[in-house]
């Protein structure tokens, strides 16, 4: 997947080989369960690690094994950051990325990445998680689930219906026209570059709601902010603040159009917008430097 393989192993030979073929799937099943670029990286690296040392010419079915380990470092690692989580500084949303054209064409794939989703899947247990991503994302059955994450058939069966149910509880449903949605990241941005209120207050819907992730190192409000003339004024104040010389442009993110914002080519802040009905009903911002490394050039 483009914009969503993750780093390469280091390493040569066969095994290389037959770990490099699963990659970017292997990316995109952890970069989906801890909604983290980097710790979706340091996944798929340790999975690479666990592969290089075993005799993998007896593996017959590479593509199994390596889901299987990558499943469990990343709920394991799930459950170490929500604790981690617990101290963060204001509201947490998940690291963006660039995502290429065989995501965003395809509704599925953008839907699974798109920071609406990943949200909505923080409300889940690192294991519900898992195994929505697994059967919902990705078609496994819930026989190849139940050996990724050591659980009977009958018990994947279970987690697979609550998991579903809560995120259909949970989702809102936003458009998912790319052209409409364009075209209102385009208007969006060109009112804030501009600094017009007026104009950016027309893209907003009257209920839009803000959320903005600055971990408590930049300026970025620490409480979601709601209704079309508040969220108007706290972002054209984020776009003052935007650094000298920084300029900011439309690019795929999570499966849809985003912003970012660079600063001597070093993103400083990432938005997507969701739009219910043409017009935008949230915003994501992240400013936090620390989860910006999955939108640099």
């Amino acid at each position: 997947m483009s914009g969503d393989a993750g780093p390469r192993p280091s390493g040569t030979g066969e095994a290389e080989r037959r770990f490099v073929e699963h990659r970017g799937l292997l990316y995109a099943v952890a970069y989906r369960v801890l909604g983290s670029v980097t710790d979706a990286e340091d996944v798929v690296q340790d999975a690479w690690l666990r592969w290089s040392r075993q005799d993998t010419a007896g593996v017959a079915d590479a593509e199994g094994y390596l889901v299987r380990t990558t499943t469990r470092l990343a709920i394991d690692r799930l459950r170490s950051a929500r604790v981690r989580r617990e101290a963060y500084v204001g509201p947490w949303l998940p690291e963006p990325l660039l995502t290429g054209p065989d995501v965003t064409e395809n509704v599925l794939l953008a839907d699974s990445v798109s920071t609406a989703m990943l949200v909505v899947l923080e409300s889940l247990s690192p294991l519900e998680r898992a195994v929505f991503v697994l059967g919902e994302v990705f078609g496994y059955s819930h026989a190849e689930t139940a050996r990724c994450v050591g659980r009977s058939d009958a018990a994947v069966r279970q987690i697979a219906h609550r998991a579903k149910k809560a995120v259909e509880a949970r989702r809102r449903r936003y458009d998912t026209d790319q052209a409409t949605r364009l075209r209102a990241t385009e208007r969006f941005l060109a009112a804030c570059a501009g600094g017009d209120l007026r104009a950016l207050m027309e893209v907003l819907a009257p209920d839009v709601t803000m959320v903005s992730d600055g971990g408590g190192l930049t300026g970025a409000p620490r409480k979601p902010v709601h209704g079309a003339e508040r969220v108007a004024r706290a972002v054209t104040v984020l776009f003052r603040r935007r650094p000298d010389g920084a300029t900011a442009r439309v690019v795929p993110v999570n499966g849809g159009p985003g912003i970012v914002v660079l600063a001597a080519g070093t993103p400083v802040l990432a938005g997507v917008l969701h739009l219910v009905d043409g017009a935008v009903a949230t915003i994501h911002m992240v400013s936090n430097p620390e989860k910006l490394a999955g939108v640099a050039p």
